[in-house]
């Protein structure tokens, strides 16, 4: 029967809604019910919540249910707590009917049909308020006013609880005040205050103490690290030098060795040089010893050349000294450039021409010394007075300035200066005799002839 009504009426909803005849609020909800033959019972056939149905006008009854959330003051006036003690405690609840749930949507319709809002909030305020005695009985102040988060849980849990068989949802609990007329709490705090300021000058005495022992241990700590930290030290410094030492010890040695190979080096090298300088020596000594042998050879044709006429001996010294010559420039000539071997070849002959011109000059020479023989020499030693003189005079021709003193008898200034010079020229031939043994005054010269 409720299945075939139910498929009859719900067009008929659907027409009246296009219709536009009643409407519903959004936060309300329209009860649809049918009476049966059975005893009298409400069976919701369909709600609205955030949409607009319309109710027809044919049902036999169409109440409506508010779904605002409604706010509760819940105050209990002097409940006595476990202890005996009353207090008085209120509480903010907030609360609405559930329309999403359809179980509890008809619960609430069941128990609520015909109510008002403030009804319906007085039976659920009056419901709180039982559940809130019923726990502060339960508990101590102390747990009450320690323990709100606690105390506020137990009243939603129990309330909901209840509550949700009338299809009343409890959104939330808070505790928002407790207090009492004999100063129970006022005493509380007293004591506790006395019990913290007793607790705090323990403390307070307590970390003194602490802080003196911590202090005096920080000391001893502090003295016993910092002689830790000095044996440490020590210890590092001991375990330094001695590392130090060693590698002083391998650093010298090192060094005593590179010196060693150094000055072994050093010594090698000096033997080395030493030895090129033997060789050198050698070399200097085997050119030494050739030039002697050529020197020897040389003298011993020297010898050989002399049992000819001096003359002879002469050109025949000059011809090989020019030859000899002539054949070094050719020689030092053949490493250059043709050019410097045709002037060293000219050189060579104006060389060789000048040695026979010498040699013919010693030769004439020779002739008129083995003709003349003192004759000779004087003519000699008369070209050469000349130059004798002149060196004789010639501190006197550098000097700048001459003062003559005169003792009175014989001459003076220039004619006495003259007749010194004359008289150390007259003294000349007499040294020339002294020095050679011959008297230049007494010897017939070469150019002059018997008369």
């Amino acid at each position: 029967t409720i299945l075939s009504l139910s498929l009859f009426v719900l067009p008929c909803v659907q027409k009246i809604q296009r219709c536009g005849l009643f409407s519903c609020s959004r936060l309300q909800t329209h009860i649809l019910a049918v009476r049966c033959h059975l005893p009298l019972f409400w069976d919701i056939i369909t709600t609205a919540l955030w949409n607009d149905y319309i109710s027809p006008s044919f049902p036999l009854l169409s109440p409506r249910i508010s779904l605002n959330t409604l706010t509760l003051n819940v105050k209990s006036d002097k409940v006595y707590t476990r202890h005996g003690v009353p207090i008085s405690v209120t509480g903010i609840a907030q609360m609405k009917i559930q329309g999403q749930n359809k179980q509890m949507l008809a619960a609430a319709c069941q128990m609520f049909m015909g109510k008002s809002e403030g009804e319906i909030a007085q039976i659920a305020l009056e419901t709180l308020e039982g559940h809130q005695r019923a726990i502060i009985a339960h508990l101590t102040v102390e747990e009450i006013y320690r323990d709100r988060k606690k105390f506020s849980e137990e009243v939603f849990k129990v309330a909901s609880s209840d509550l949700v068989n009338m299809g009343i949802s409890v959104v939330s609990y808070t505790l928002k005040d407790v207090h009492d007329d004999q100063d129970y709490l006022h005493s509380l705090g007293k004591s506790r205050t006395a019990q913290v300021q007793k607790d705090a000058r323990i403390g307070e005495a307590q970390f003194k103490r602490d802080a003196v022992i911590r202090e005096a241990h920080a000391m001893q700590e502090k003295i016993s690290a910092q002689y830790v930290n000095e044996i440490q030290m020590a210890k590092a410094q001991r375990d330094y030098e001695l590392k130090k030492a060693s590698y002083d010890i391998e650093v010298n040695t090192k060094k005593a060795e590179s010196e060693m190979a150094y000055q072994l080096q050093v010594a090698k090298t000096k033997q080395r040089i030493e030895e090129e300088k033997m060789q050198v020596k050698v070399v200097e000594r085997s050119q030494q010893i050739m030039l002697q042998e050529q020197e020897i050879t040389r003298r011993e044709k020297e010898l050989e050349a002399k049992v000819k006429k001096p003359a002879e001996a002469e050109r025949y010294r000059l011809e090989k000294l020019a030859e000899a010559q002539r054949a070094q420039l050719i020689m030092e000539a053949e490493a250059e450039a043709e050019s410097i071997r045709i002037k060293g070849d000219a050189e060579a002959f104006a060389v060789e021409a000048k040695g026979r011109a010498e040699a013919e000059q010693m030769a004439k020479k020779a002739e008129a010394f083995q003709q003349y023989k003192e004759g000779a020499m004087v003519d000699m030693l008369l070209e050469q007075l000349p130059l004798m003189a002149e060196e004789i005079s010639r501190p006197l021709a550098q000097a700048q300035k001459i003062t003559m003193i005169s003792s009175g008898g014989g001459e003076v200034g220039a004619a006495q200066l003259t007749g010194e010079v004359l008289d150390i020229m007259t003294r000349l031939p007499a040294a020339v005799e002294k020095l050679t043994g011959i008297n230049i005054s007494q010897v017939r010269r070469p150019n002059q002839r018997c008369v």
